[in-house]
């Protein structure tokens, strides 16, 4: 990764913002690319760096917007119009260049996503346990409120400041709201704050899996073994942060009429519209053909 590159991403990542770290694996000439050549692609579809002309461009935008949905890495191999078959594997995807200057490109792309975010209330023996291991577990905590995006909220108050916890972590739309607490006393809690039954769904009390814990540190590892399976085999997913929203919804597509490529449609997009009718390019040199 180039230094303004890896400096960039750092500050992507340090901003909770996803992103596509794209690298240039192997380039057949006449393409303009070179091995090694990297760049970032954001969830807007913009580029920062260089993978290519403007006609891999469009293809690598496509693909990585495909890796942030799904948040799995690909190898994007991109052939020349009328190249021979290339046979497809797991984790590649194979599509034609119809740019008349030819050249292939193998471009891995490698969707980073921010790291699951956990919140934990309260500063008590156990709530520090459950931060300390939550970073080990590579997850980023959050404390004190701010749960947006969070995909579990851990309240370890131990009878002080449970109710506003738990309604902060509620009204931010977290799915996972894990309450330290006996199942007794936990009703109780929950009986007095006026929830509604989708709300008091979404409260465990008395959490974690059953391994006999006792110590503060053994009840982290039991609630967060809980929060790990909810998260990978229950597929838990936080109410999305602001800047994930735009990769829920597939981006509007058109073909180009001039080169047959498949096209990102977005504010930049060359655009024209002929006798009603709306056309998109892949660069300007095809809308001047065009038109």
């Amino acid at each position: 990764m180039t230094t303004s590159i890896a400096e960039r991403a750092r500050e992507l990542s340090d901003s909770r913002l996803p992103y596509v770290h794209a690298t240039v694996v192997r380039a057949q000439e006449p393409t303009s690319a070179q091995a090694g050549d990297d760049a970032l692609i954001l969830a807007d579809g913009s580029i920062e760096g260089f993978v290519g002309g403007v006609c891999a461009e469009s293809s690598v935008r496509a693909a990585a917007l495909d890796t942030l949905r799904d948040g799995h890495s690909l190898l994007l191999r991109v052939l020349p119009g009328g190249a021979g078959e290339f046979p497809e594997s797991p984790g590649a995807l194979v599509v034609t260049n119809p740019c008349h200057s030819g050249g292939a490109l193998e471009i891995f792309l490698r969707p980073m996503l921010p790291k699951p975010l956990i919140g934990v209330a309260a500063t008590t023996p156990i709530g520090s346990a459950v931060a300390e291991l939550a970073e080990f577990l590579d997850y980023e905590v959050t404390a004190g409120g701010g749960y947006r995006g969070a995909s579990a909220v851990v309240v370890a108050g131990m009878g002080r400041d449970e109710e506003p916890a738990i309604r902060a972590a509620l009204d931010a739309g977290v799915p996972f709201v894990a309450l330290i607490a006996s199942r007794t006393r936990g009703a109780e809690v929950l009986d007095g704050m006026g929830l509604s039954a989708a709300e008091r769904a979404l409260v465990r009390t008395h959490p974690g899996l059953d391994i006999g814990a006792r110590t503060p540190k053994e009840i982290a590892l039991a609630v967060l073994a809980e929060i790990v399976r909810a998260v990978r085999k229950d597929s838990l997913r936080p109410s999305p942060e602001p800047v994930l929203l735009p990769l829920l919804e597939a981006p509007r597509q058109a073909v180009d009429p001039v080169c047959g490529m498949t096209v990102l449609i977005g504010p930049e997009t060359p655009h024209a519209r002929v006798d009603g009718q709306d056309y998109w390019f892949c660069c300007t040199g095809c809308l001047e053909r065009y038109t």
